[in-house]
């Protein structure tokens, strides 16, 4: 019998589950490959290849590894009213967007009523273990910023919306039961308020009136948590006003929000609250000196760590979380998307760099496809390095328990939601294992280049973007003889930086000319750049604001030599190089911002002293 329920409350119990297991990986994920089969066997798809077999050796031998756009069609038929079978003998009870889309619309992933039990099982194990390294966490409660996003309806009726949205508002969340861990100071109430604007102001000023009780702080992912501080520092003089008066602004006109606030979060005036807050926020007092350095620890004194993931892109904004944060542990607890839910942390205060996540063999059914990892990208410090291997080393597949220490893989997935043999697009490295189950270190996702928050923008995103916005360069006999980008994730929110070496015609197809830059030409660009990148992107650019104006920085004629040479200065082949187009390295980015002709961005100064040419422009999707 797989496991798809645990009780939070027996801790010893949920510790010897893991223990069963970790230790019994491979039986249990031949358990799970036949429970899918033996389910799905009749399904179309499966049909299709396996003529009604079971049998996991020739599922593995005649069901073909897939990408998105494989299985795309067969989801779209859900959407448009095709029965489920089709894919799963189960109901599809709803369609999980995901972030992750190279164009368009976002990807569908299909859920079912199961699964979301897999999930709660899932979020069931983390306290346990973290209880492990922390203790009393049960004298207080925890201030997650949890949040909503938009859903649809499907011409089928089914739902298609983000996988925590979908969870946020499941029986599983609001009828949880009472566990003395999962106390949170939000109420539902303004976790559940779809203006982002309104539950963030709501669930910031809950957590400040009970800043006393809190133990633990955090957000899914590290950039949300930090547009929360960000957010804090714009409105903290707002929020103590209303502490002061024991009244909620009048902006806040959801319903919800309102009744949760006003019907016991805020319990009347307390100036001696307010003060306290202004005192840290404003620094007039307990050692703030009008500095935000270390204000979580001083905001929320008793707070024992900071609950974020931080690993992947996330890594980026580890210096800003530590600077806050006043070294706070930074905690990563689980790994998942929206295709499953994979595994958790089992040293949750293990440094970030070293964070790694065990994958439970009863979520799914995994395989893994040896990747060479530098020639796939490597840390992305100079991509585009092409080293000779074997490839047919590449091509290899094993199974869970087979995988070697060191090693790099992508991800391949069997649900008992209908995904088979699924590419899930992330590279992992193998650190170890916790009994028979390995434990992996998420590197990055497969073709990614720039991500900020839930955008995922490849190299053939970003080609396609420059490529049209290399138009408008053209009139003004203006030539793009070479481009890289880098997230700047210095300030909040981060944005997207390409760096572009011009060179202007001269009769012809010469050119050479030092080129005058126009800023009205260079706003353009910018314009044409956004305009072309995905939905996601987007999204996150003009409704959540979670991404700043993406920037164009000119840089003299030659840069991209002394791009190179850099390159090679560190292992790269002179005859093997490509250009980067995209760098992590503050070396390679100091390299380029040293030779800076101009720049623009896509609204207001975004250049910082570095910037010549500065353009004002709101983008509105």
């Amino acid at each position: 019998m797989l496991p798809n329920y645990c009780d939070p409350n027996d801790e010893e119990g949920v510790m010897r589950l893991i223990e069963d297991l970790t230790t019994n990986a491979g039986r249990v994920q031949r358990e799970v490959l036949n429970k899918i089969l033996a389910s799905n066997a009749e399904t179309e798809y499966l049909q299709g290849f396996l003529k009604g077999s079971t049998d996991g050796d020739r599922f593995k031998s005649d069901v073909p590894i897939v990408d998105y756009e494989e299985i795309k069609p067969y989801i779209e038929r859900i959407a448009n009213g095709d029965p489920s079978h089709i894919i799963s003998s189960q109901p599809i009870t709803e369609l999980l967007t995901s972030s992750g889309t190279s164009g368009g619309r976002p990807k569908m992933m299909p859920s079912t009523a199961e699964d979301l039990d897999r999930k709660t099982f899932l979020y069931n194990l983390l306290i346990p273990v973290i209880n492990k390294y922390v203790e009393g966490l049960d004298q207080g409660k925890g201030m997650y910023l949890l949040f909503i996003k938009p859903e649809t309806s499907t011409p089928s009726g089914l739902m298609a919306r983000p996988v925590l949205t979908s969870y946020y508002k499941s029986k599983n969340f609001l009828n949880r039961p009472f566990n003395r861990f999962n106390i949170y100071t939000s109420p539902d109430e303004t976790i559940l308020c779809s203006d982002s604007k309104q539950s963030m102001y709501c669930q910031l000023l809950c957590g400040l009136v009970q800043r006393r009780q809190v133990l633990r702080v955090g957000a899914v992912f590290a950039s949300a948590f930090l547009r929360a501080i960000k957010f804090l520092e714009d409105h903290w003089r707002e929020i103590c006003s209303n502490i002061r008066s024991g009244k909620l602004s009048d902006w806040i006109v959801d319903s919800g929000c309102r009744a949760a606030m006003e019907g016991g979060v805020l319990g009347g005036p307390d100036v001696e609250l307010a003060e306290s807050i202004e005192a840290e926020c404003g620094g007039g007092g307990g050692g703030g000196g009008g500095s935000w350095e270390g204000i979580i620890r001083r905001l929320w004194p008793r707070t024992k760590y900071v609950e974020v993931i931080v690993t992947g892109s996330m890594a980026q904004y580890i210096p800003m979380l530590e600077f806050y944060s006043g070294g706070l542990p930074l905690v990563s607890t689980m790994y998942a998307s929206s295709e499953c839910y994979f595994g958790i942390n089992l040293r949750p205060l293990d440094d970030p760099a070293d964070v790694s996540y065990t994958l439970l063999p009863n979520m799914a059914y995994f395989e893994f496809l040896a990747v060479d990892h530098e020639k796939d990208g490597g840390d992305g410090r100079c991509n585009g390095v092409v080293k000779e291997e074997e490839e047919e080393e590449e091509k290899v597949v094993v199974d869970l328990v087979d995988v070697k220490v060191g090693r790099y893989y992508e991800l391949i997935v069997t649900t008992f939601t209908g995904l088979y043999r699924y590419r899930v697009g992330d590279i992992l490295m193998v650190t170890g294992f916790h009994n028979s189950a390995p434990q992996f270190r998420f590197v990055h996702r497969r073709n990614v280049v720039l991500s900020i928050d839930t955008d995922k923008t490849n190299e053939e995103d970003l080609l396609k973007a420059v490529t049209n916005a290399k138009l408008i360069l053209e009139p003004f006999d203006l030539i793009l003889t070479e481009y890289t980008s880098y997230a700047d994730t210095s300030s909040i929110p981060g944005h997207y930086v390409l760096f572009w070496e011009l060179e202007t015609r001269i009769g012809g197809d010469q050119h050479g000319r030092r080129p005058e830059i126009d800023q009205a030409v260079m706003e353009e660009c910018c314009i044409a750049v956004e305009e072309s990148l995905d939905s996601v992107y987007r999204r996150c650019r003009s409704k959540d604001r979670s991404i700043g104006p993406l920037e164009i920085r000119v840089v003299e004629r030659g840069t991209f030599d002394a791009l190179m040479d850099f390159c090679v200065s560190q292992g790269s082949s002179v005859n093997q190089y490509k250009t980067p187009r995209c760098i992590k390295s503050e070396t390679a980015i100091g390299i380029l911002n040293s030779r800076l002709l101009g720049g623009s961005s896509a609204r207001g100064p975004q250049c910082g002293n570095l910037s010549k040419l500065v353009v004002v422009y709101e983008v509105n999707w």
